[in-house]
């Protein structure tokens, strides 16, 4: 005997009917459409300590190597006679680094943080000027000196600072590939140059080589 549905039971079943199409049209514009935050078939983005090799990584030179090497010299520089028995605080001013390696790299970034660390753990041992921001220091002072932002009778307003030393560096590579895969040296050497004299007070290097079996491409 089949059993009759109700003009209850049929509302009801309506109702749950419009709320399942409602449901499934949501899920349609919020779960099926990508978002471009995650993909399930791919590799979830993963955070690392800078001096970390990640799964992502070739021959090349990386986060880990610039790491190493600014490490290593800045613990060197602190070591120079110059720095560390200086009666007075010396002054250092950044010159631009050379890279003759076959790697596209930010090359200023090893001088960058190697300035960062000397002047965040010395505690004012050294000092580094602000070459690259001449033309903001110049307009900065000619307005001071014109009484247009601060009194004209400063002293200090006479004369910026002088360099004692120059910090300077370059990356040399050596490369070399065959049908067993990739091999390539780099060679980190920076240098203590003395402003009045041009003797190089201070000099250190840090060498890396890495073997792969397929090239990286670095942008």
């Amino acid at each position: 005997m089949k059993n009759k549905l109700s003009g209850i039971d049929i509302m009801n079943s309506k109702i749950s009917l419009s709320l399942l199409t409602v449901a499934c049209g949501g899920a349609l514009i919020t779960g099926c459409a990508s978002s471009g935050v995650k993909n399930p078939s791919g590799v979830p983005v993963t955070e690392m300590k800078a001096d970390e090799r990640g799964f992502v990584a070739g021959t090349g030179i990386e986060s880990q190597d610039m790491v190493a090497v600014t490490d290593k010299m800045a613990r060197s520089i602190l070591g120079v006679p110059e720095i560390a028995n200086a009666t007075t605080t010396p002054r250092i001013a950044l010159l631009s680094i050379n890279n003759d390696t076959r790697f596209p790299v930010n090359k200023d970034v090893f001088l960058t943080r190697l300035q960062t660390l000397l002047i965040s753990k010395t505690q004012g041992k050294v000092r580094f000027l602000a070459r690259e921001q001449m033309q903001a220091l110049e307009k900065e002072r000619n307005l001071k000196r014109e009484g247009a932002v601060t009194s004209v009778s400063d002293p200090r307003l006479q004369e910026f600072k002088g360099a004692d030393y120059f910090l300077t560096g370059k990356l040399s590579g050596m490369t070399t590939k065959t049908s067993a895969g990739t091999s390539d040296y780099v060679l980190y050497s920076f240098e203590l140059i003395d402003a009045r004299t041009s003797e190089i007070v201070w000099a250190d290097q840090s060498e890396i080589k890495k073997q792969g079996l397929e090239d990286a491409a670095y942008r």
